[in-house]
């Protein structure tokens, strides 16, 4: 047998284990997400399900800021607006839950829609002011129309009750209602990125300039890439009103969309596990940081993300994927 053959072979070896391992890790994680609340405490699975739903809400921002190379710092004004949508569906009108997901989503896709077309015709710094513009005027704009949001009390609800035939805990099945969105936006992002649209994206964020030139349409990815980010945080926000059974303003503030930017900063930049790393990281390190220090838990915060950073400059699922080269391969 000829060198070149053997060559071609191993490559053929190579690229089917590749292949496996890239479906096999999804299958493996996802088996041990429904594993797990069968085995962890109830409030260990709530903390699960927030995890979900903060990677939600970043896999959108993922979107906007990781593949399309655009800066927000409102992406919680969009999560609010989920959240208070389905919110004032489940209060106002009684409607189903799972009706109040795709109307939520679909709410802060037109909103992210609207608010896409002025904005992305900045870049840079201003496009970072104006994203945080929207976050610093949507608190005092939720607490002024009382008699729909209920101001500054906001709204109480009824979490979603499991079915008798499921057999399972008012947490597990929370959980299970979280991790299926997770599944499916997760899905959805991952189709989307493969697609034509992926690949505008990807060369809008490399150089503006040259996809200009090979036809792509700036401001039409640039927008939609803003409506599709809201539309992921509008959906992740519509399920934190499943599983906390409360909004409030306050809820909502400027730190959410400063946490969620760092989460995926730290989480990974354009991967698709970076908004599953970035979920553990808001959930987790704020309220490592307050038991830390009661008295600045804010700089216990900068610190760990600090320290994150200068370890892992492209985000834990860089880090993850160095040291995974690393490992020795037989020939």
């Amino acid at each position: 047998m000829s060198g070149s053959t053997q060559a071609g072979r191993l490559g053929q070896v190579r690229t089917a284990l590749t292949l496996r391992w890239r479906w096999a890790w999804p299958a493996l994680v996802l088996a041990a997400a429904v594993y797990a609340p069968f085995q962890l405490a109830p409030f260990h699975v709530f903390q699960l399900t927030m995890v979900l739903v903060y990677a939600v809400a970043l896999l959108g921002l993922n979107l906007l800021v990781g593949h399309a190379g655009q800066i927000s710092l409102g992406h919680g004004a969009f999560f609010a607006v989920g959240a208070y949508s389905g919110a004032i569906l489940l209060d106002r009108w009684e409607l189903p839950y799972l009706l109040t997901l795709p109307i939520a989503a679909a709410v802060a896709f037109g909103l992210g829609l609207v608010l896409g077309v002025p904005a992305m015709r900045l870049r840079g710094l201003y496009l970072a002011l104006v994203t945080l513009a929207i976050a610093i005027f949507l608190v005092p704009l939720l607490k002024r129309f009382e008699a729909l949001t209920g101001g500054s009390m906001g709204l109480t609800l009824a979490k979603p009750a499991p079915p008798a035939w499921s057999g399972l805990a008012e947490d597990q099945w929370l959980y299970f209602l979280t991790l299926a969105t997770a599944v499916v936006a997760f899905l959805l992002a991952a189709s989307l990125l493969r697609s034509r649209v992926g690949r505008a994206l990807h060369a809008l964020r490399d150089n503006e300039t040259a996809a200009e030139v090979m036809g792509v349409r700036l401001s039409f990815y640039k927008t939609l890439a803003f409506a599709w980010s809201a539309m992921f945080a509008g959906a992740a926000g519509c399920v934190y009103t499943w599983v906390i059974g409360f909004v409030s303003p306050d809820s909502f503030t400027v730190n959410l969309s400063i946490t969620l930017l760092a989460g995926l900063v730290v989480g990974g930049l354009g991967s698709l596990s970076g908004p599953v790393l970035g979920g553990l990281f808001v959930m987790f390190v704020p309220n490592i940081s307050q038991d830390v220090n009661d008295a600045a838990p804010g700089v216990i915060f900068g610190l760990l993300i600090i320290a994150v950073m200068y370890v892992a400059p492209t985000g834990l699922a860089g880090l993850a994927g160095r040291l995974i080269k690393k490992i020795p391969r037989k020939e």
